[in-house]
């Protein structure tokens, strides 16, 4: 029986949530559009562990990228510091795994992080499983052409918008709704890595920031 503490914060979504053997017991998340991580994910771990009525987890999960600098930043730090003061395990979890198990099914799915212009950071999945690497990419009519005339793509994610006027193929399909991470889709994928003792060096574990990050100089 593992109780689980999971952080989501590679997006404007903050997301906290507390499970056991994969089945959510509390859930607090707020997405404003900003990045109100920093005000927000301390409050909401220490409410998500007192609805669950829990003291300490059995472990900590993280989303690990890619994603927002700040936010992984924020979440990674986090989560090794109760790492250290529990002396719990630490997980991490892709950021575009956790996106796409919002929709598991016999379909292509393509989860989408925006990341600049016309830049996003990018995987394929289908039922479940990774079947093309996460990358950094530049969206053009002819990205995932490959997948698109095999069947039925669908694109979710807050990189999808800029994608839906770009990606013209019949077989696309992209949600009303935007989709973000969330701490909930965290808590089997936590689960399944704890039982087979897939942890990280705390010591050493870092963000997978895909691309390095890079600052705009201000004006004069």
């Amino acid at each position: 029986m593992a109780i689980l503490l999971n952080i989501e914060t590679a997006t404007t979504n903050c997301s906290v949530s507390v499970s056991e053997d994969g089945k959510i017991l509390s859930l607090r998340e707020v997405n404003d559009g900003g990045y109100s991580h920093a005000e927000n994910l301390h409050v909401f771990i220490k409410e998500a562990l007192a609805e669950a009525s829990v003291e300490v987890p059995d472990a900590i999960a993280v989303s690990k990228g890619p994603g927002s600098y700040t936010g992984l930043r924020i979440g990674v730090s986090t989560a090794k510091g109760f790492c250290y003061a529990w002396e719990k395990p630490l997980i991490s979890i892709p950021t575009l795994t956790i996106l796409a198990s919002q929709l598991q099914a016999d379909v292509y799915v393509v989860p989408l992080l925006d990341a600049r212009r016309m830049e996003v950071y990018s995987a394929v999945f289908k039922n479940g499983e990774q079947v093309r690497e996460t990358q950094a990419e530049i969206i053009t009519a002819d990205s995932f052409s490959e997948f698109l005339e095999k069947g039925k793509v669908h694109f979710i994610g807050d990189g999808a918008k800029k994608c839906e006027d770009v990606i013209l193929h019949k077989n696309a399909v992209f949600s009303s709704e935007v989709a973000y991470p969330s701490a909930k889709e965290m808590a089997q994928l936590a689960t399944n890595k704890y039982k087979i003792g897939d942890f990280e060096d705390v010591a050493y574990f870092e963000p997978y920031y895909l691309k390095d990050f890079v600052t705009t100089k201000p004006k004069n």
